[in-house]
């Protein structure tokens, strides 16, 4: 399950994924920042907030990530990544070559400097 939820007023999605990803999850959060974008022209940030990378449900949910990321990323100002486990070293590194908005780690602790560097751009 991906919880996700739009701070209209700071035009800061925020991500928090709990069980692997699926394309459900991706269908549904497509919808939520669609209608967000038709009214905005970009978002400030992401937040993706969580423990531990949970990965994904199958293949279908990696393909709609992927999807995802392509659709959306050039319309992000900022990803802050908050989280402990590894894989965001991977997924910063990695994401600074396919998608144009800024990205930087932050340990899973700290959220309210994540988002306060995310609202500072």
């Amino acid at each position: 399950m991906l919880n996700y939820s739009i701070m209209t007023h700071a035009g800061i999605l925020v991500l928090k994924p709990q069980t692997p990803l699926s394309k459900e999850d991706f269908d549904g959060l497509s919808v939520v920042v669609d209608a967000y974008l038709s009214e905005h022209l970009k978002l400030k940030g992401v937040l993706i907030h969580t423990k531990g990378f949970p990965g994904w449900e199958n293949f279908g949910g990696f393909v709609a990530h992927m999807h995802f990321v392509s659709e959306h990323h050039k319309k992000v100002e900022r990803v802050a990544i908050v989280t402990d486990t590894h894989f965001a070293d991977i997924a910063e590194s990695l994401g600074k070559h396919f998608i144009s908005a800024e990205i930087k780690h932050f340990p899973f602790a700290d959220d309210v400097q994540a988002l306060k560097w995310l609202e500072t751009f």
